[in-house]
């Protein structure tokens, strides 16, 4: 029977970057993914790369940034000042901190730049801007 909106599934998968290069996979976990089709709780490209197909069947399809995680937002960017940070191991370029919000939440920074005054903080999904790569299986539906 056709996968729709609403139906309950379970996929292995792995997904790629452009250059080849897996930043996530089923193996990876402990289970198959389960999601709801359409109920929002996997990436919109996701969700529909799944309609119509049935157990068993497998399919490789890419999903543009758009679709993803879209374009980096140059707003989810901030230079602040490195006193701002307590830390007492050397901060270099790439580390990812948690940062709290103005709202009282907590998201994760990756530093993309350190001067000796400031560091940059970018907010951004780490996927946003890139297009994704899936090779998925329906396992259970």
């Amino acid at each position: 029977m056709a996968i729709k909106d609403g139906d309950t599934i379970k996929i292995s998968y792995t997904g790629t970057l452009d250059d080849g290069t897996v930043f996530d996979s089923s193996e990876n976990h402990d289970a198959p993914l389960e999601f709801t089709v359409g109920s929002g709780q996997v990436i919109s490209g996701f969700d529909e790369a799944v309609k119509g197909m049935e157990v068993g069947e497998e399919k490789t399809f890419r999903i543009e940034a758009a679709d993803a995680y879209g374009e980096p937002n140059p707003a989810m960017t901030q230079t602040v000042p490195k006193s701002m940070l307590q830390c007492d191991t050397e901060i270099t370029a790439g580390m990812t901190i948690v940062v709290g919000t103005a709202d009282g939440q907590q998201m994760p920074a990756r530093i993309s730049e350190v001067t000796d005054e400031t560091l940059t903080l970018d907010m951004n999904h780490p996927l946003a801007g890139k297009a994704l790569t899936f090779s998925i299986k329906i396992v259970e539906a």
